[in-house]
């Protein structure tokens, strides 16, 4: 295994990539746009920089050797609040939507185009800085059903008071629906809120993520009474929400 870091001051990108030409590619372009950039080969180094550094980011090959990356999707999502999207050879939908499904932030597939993917990692990052409130809001904490989700600390509660855990997208996703209360949003809507981008016409993102946030506040996500699907519109959040 191997974990090797360049020495530029930015923020800081940890590229778990088995292929040493791409590894390179990357590290040069992301340092040349002001990013501190380390490199792990397998799980076992990107668990030793994920636990002695402090990582922004993570670009996450799924064909590693030893260990799957959606074991290390999983791992990342249950350890670490970072922005993380999946680089992989693999294209297929499935592969998308099961890494979506875990908790990527995004997807990108190989062969990618490095102004993409900076815009992508931007993207992310970006999101996951934003504490400030967004003016729709009309305040720092917004609540519905019981549930308490505070816009500074980025933290949501369930009616009992304990901590439930959401992913960059998973929080940008519920505060975009809330900050609407009773209006449709289409998926381009919320794709642009979230990822900064439309959808595709086979995107399944904003899916797989309103399928993984009703499996976190709804009673029956099967039955949601809060996300509720608006065929051929988008998804529509249907209580009543209150800002302070």
């Amino acid at each position: 295994m191997s974990a090797i870091s360049s020495s530029a001051k930015g923020p800081h990108l940890l590229v778990v990539e088995d292929d040493p030409d791409i590894i390179d590619l990357i590290r040069r372009y992301f340092t040349g746009q002001g990013f501190e950039v380390s490199a792990a080969s397998d799980g076992a180094a990107m668990r030793a920089v994920i636990e002695s550094r402090t990582v922004d980011a993570v670009l996450l090959d799924l064909g590693l050797p030893g260990e799957d990356g959606f074991t290390l999707t999983r791992y990342l999502r249950e350890r670490w609040k970072g922005g993380l999207i999946i680089v992989t050879g693999r294209g297929d939908s499935i592969d998308r939507v099961v890494g979506l499904e875990l908790g990527a932030d995004d997807y990108v597939t190989k062969p990618f185009d490095l102004r993409e993917l900076l815009a992508r990692v931007r993207s992310v990052l970006r999101r996951a800085a934003e504490t400030k409130p967004p003016e729709s809001a009309g305040g720092a904490v917004m609540r519905f059903g019981g549930y308490r989700l505070d816009l500074a600390s980025r933290s949501l509660t369930d009616p009992h008071g304990q901590p439930i855990a959401l992913t960059t997208g998973e929080f940008e996703l519920l505060s975009a629906l809330l900050s609407c209360p009773n209006r449709v949003l289409s998926r381009d809507d919320l794709m642009n809120r979230i990822h900064g981008r439309d959808a595709g016409p086979f995107d399944r993102a904003i899916d797989v993520q309103v399928g993984r946030l009703r499996r976190k506040i709804e009673t029956d996500p099967g039955q949601p009474a809060m996300i509720k699907s608006v065929r051929g519109a988008g998804y529509l959040f249907a209580m009543p929400v209150e800002r302070r």
